[in-house]
This record gives structure tokens, C-alpha cells and sequence, in this order.
């Protein structure tokens, strides 16, 4: 897992307005916030953010005021809708060595079995507890040769050492579904075999 250090300055100008001045000098404004503590108000660099959470739960170590060291992870990114650049962002405060539970991204390799079946993602991300200092970036499930109506369980999935899964074990993560074209032939010729019995 990547760790990227990042140089913060706490902010004591709240508002629209105070917001609007700081990432008009591209940086963004952010809350460092977690173990009890007060919420920290912080300006960060805006394009060193930006590139930082191209990673999911990137581990942020923040140079704050260039007086303290805290590690954080982004729990909440608010973007602009049209134009995409960051708001505002919330980071929550984590020690090393300690657990946190996350979402990692679901990575899917290998090929359905012919037909034209369609691979479902019902969970998009799976949630687990793991090390905050040692978040997997995502996890690989193989769906080589799977037929219509397999399905792929969260227990099924293999995890990093020391992460656990923070979902019912029995939750469906990937389904297999019937192409839409071949449920019609298939009712067609039910349909078919009721007229000729008739």
C-alpha cells in the first residue's frame, strides 16, 4: 500500500467565502478528524490531493504546520459535479497498527463461459477490517468458465493476510446472468411446446 506524505496548514477561516479564496490559490479545504479529538480545519495542496486520491484509501501522512505528523485516510471526497475539481475533503486520523474497516475495490479477471452471459458486480467494493497502515488496493476474483446463475459469495474471496471481511459472509458480491436475448429464445420455445400440446 502506497503512502503518500502531503504538507498541510491548519485554517482558522470558515465559510463560503474563506473556502472559495483557498481553492482559488488551488488548494483545498479539508478536516482531519478521529480518536476523540477536536476536528483540525486544514488547507491542503490541491493537485498533490488530487493525485493522491487516484488511489482508493490511500495512506496520507500530514506534515502539519511543519510542527506534526499525523497519518490519515480519506473517508469523504466532496467534488465539484460539472467541472470534477475537489471541494472539500474529510480525513479520518489512524495510528499504526490499527484496525479500520474500508471498502477495496472488486478487480475481476478471466472470461464467462460461452453464451453471452453478463457478469453482475452487486458489491462494487468490498467492505473489510484490516491494518490501517496496510490497506490492500483492491481485490482479483477469477471468473473463467462461470455459467449462468453462478455466483461468486464474499467468503469466496481470498483476502490479504490480516485483513477480515466486514460484510455477512454469505453476501453476493458477483452473479452470472442469462443474456437477455437467450431468456427470450428460451420462452419462445416454452411457449412453442404449450401450442403444440395443445
Amino acid at each position: 500500500m502506497s503512502e503518500v506524505k502531503l504538507t498541510a496548514e491548519t485554517r482558522t477561516e470558515f465559510g463560503k467565502g474563506a473556502a472559495r479564496r483557498i481553492r482559488r490559490d488551488s488548494k483545498v479545504p479539508g478536516v482531519l478528524y478521529g480518536h476523540g479529538s477536536d476536528p483540525l480545519h486544514l488547507t491542503l495542496p490541491g493537485h498533490d490531493l488530487l493525485l493522491a486520491l487516484r488511489t482508493p484509501n490511500v495512506l496520507i501522512s500530514l506534515d502539519i504546520d511543519g510542527k506534526t505528523n499525523e497519518l490519515a485516510i480519506p473517508k469523504s471526497v466532496q467534488r465539484d459535479p460539472i467541472k470534477g475539481f475537489l471541494e472539500h475533503v474529510d480525513l479520518l486520523l489512524v495510528k499504526r497498527g490499527e484496525k479500520v474497516t474500508v471498502e477495496i475495490p472488486v478487480h475481476t479477471e478471466g472470461e464467462l463461459a460461452p453464451g453471452g452471459n453478463l457478469l453482475e458486480h452487486v458489491l462494487n467494493a468490498l467492505p473489510v477490517e484490516t491494518e490501517a497502515t496496510h490497506i490492500p488496493e483492491a481485490v482479483t476474483v477469477s471468473v473463467e468458465g462461470l455459467e449462468a446463475g453462478a455466483s461468486i459469495l464474499a467468503k469466496d474471496i481470498t483476502l490479504p493476510k490480516g485483513t477480515t471481511l466486514a460484510v455477512e459472509e454469505d453476501a453476493v458480491v458477483l452473479q452470472v446472468l442469462a443474456s437477455q436475448a437467450e431468456e427470450a429464445a428460451e420462452g419462445e420455445e416454452a411457449a412453442g411446446e404449450e401450442v403444440a400440446e395443445a
